[in-house]
């Protein structure tokens, strides 16, 4: 959850009572417990056969649930510490940040590199098991690790320029723009974002014209791999609204301060978990592969 620094007092100001605090964090611990108990069987389904971990696809998709599963689980975890030790040291809040911060700018990326496979598969069916490899699968995902992580890291470099490493050691309440506060990280994040979202966007535009003037002539697969590419634009769209939250966020809390933590709390559910339950559901449940082995762990049946 991101507000400004002024907002972060105001939440201070206005506290949660014990019951709405206990309500909230049984909503929240229900939600993500059960998002991960899926995407713990998608990882172990995607372990135990080799028509999955032999598959590009499976493994840009299983690297997608591993890295909503770690957000979630992070997200959770600062979800928590805001209601019990509220204010932490500046230090931990940092790693915290920047974990949260790489992970979330993973997430369009892989889904721009999962619209690619699905376009080569359609389009250059006899060239797709050359091109795409599982060592080249792997070399990308390091890619997208490398290109976020040089994204972000600027971030801790900046703060540490222009801030006293006194603030390092004080306990802050966890926020990103408490924790990087320069004004210079903010502008660099846009301007990051912006170009991400464009060239995300120019990929699923991309391939999903090239994959539907082929499903005009083309078998029943090139139309599902048109619907899956619908299918990562909406989690792009998702991508969008968590990159611009911080404002309705800000604009929220200063016309209603006393209820800052609602809103804190609906803008946590709505960007931050909702979306990591779309990975397991549309691809858990849609793939038929993946659907016949899931059951079978999720229900703790003996696999057939």
């Amino acid at each position: 959850m991101s507000v400004s620094s002024a907002n972060g007092t105001v939440v201070i100001q206005y506290r949660d009572s014990f019951s709405k605090a206990v309500a909230k964090n049984v909503i929240v611990v229900v939600i993500g417990i059960s998002i991960n108990y899926i995407n713990v069987g998608l990882i172990h389904t995607f372990c135990k056969h080799q028509i999955f971990y032999t598959n590009p696809r499976y493994v840009l998709f299983i690297h997608l649930v591993v890295n909503d599963m770690l957000q979630v689980t992070l997200s959770l975890c600062m979800f928590i510490i805001s209601y019990t030790i509220y204010k932490i040291n500046a230090s931990v809040c940092c790693t915290f940040i920047l974990m949260a911060l790489i992970m979330t700018e993973n997430t369009p990326l892989n889904l721009a590199c999962m619209a690619l496979e699905c376009y080569i598969a359609i389009c250059f069916p006899l060239r797709h098991a050359q091109i795409c490899t599982i060592k080249r699968t792997l070399i990308l995902i390091g890619l997208i690790w490398t290109t976020t992580m040089l994204s972000c890291l600027p971030d801790l470099f900046i703060t540490l320029a222009t801030v006293p490493l006194d603030f390092f050691q004080s306990k802050i309440f966890c926020l990103r723009k408490t924790t990087f506060p320069n004004p210079i990280i903010l502008e660099k994040r846009n301007i990051t974002y912006i170009v991400y979202l464009i060239v995300v966007w120019f990929v699923i535009f991309f391939t999903y014209f090239k994959i539907l003037s082929t499903a005009k002539t083309a078998s029943s697969n090139a139309k599902k791999a048109k619907n899956t590419i619908i299918l990562h634009g909406f989690q792009v769209l998702l991508c969008i609204t968590n990159y611009i939250s911080p404002q309705f966020q800000d604009s929220l809390i200063q016309r209603f301060p006393e209820n800052s933590t609602d809103s804190l709390f609906a803008f946590y559910i709505v960007l931050m978990i909702m979306p990591r339950a779309i990975s397991p559901i549309v691809y858990g449940i849609r793939d038929t592969s993946f659907r016949k082995y899931l059951k079978t762990y999720l229900l703790c049946k003996s696999p057939q």
